[in-house]
């Protein structure tokens, strides 16, 4: 899990290529649930905590520009 701390101290670019990474790690874990072979079940919805994260601090920092 990432702390939003962590996020606020990196770039745009840095967050978004995070963004992505996790990304494809909900897409694993999406089609590992699928085959029912999900160890812990819970990751999914904390990468997508992560990645709902990831996208408001985004918007912070790009209103902040404004």
């Amino acid at each position: 899990m990432i702390k939003s701390n962590e996020l606020r101290n990196m770039t745009v670019e840095e967050i978004r290529m995070k963004e992505d990474a996790l990304k494809k790690e909900l897409y694993g874990l999406r089609s590992e649930a699928e085959a029912g072979r999900v160890e812990k079940p819970h990751k999914i919805n904390d990468v997508r905590r992560d990645i709902a994260r990831c996208e408001t601090i985004i918007r912070e920092k790009m209103n902040a520009k404004k």
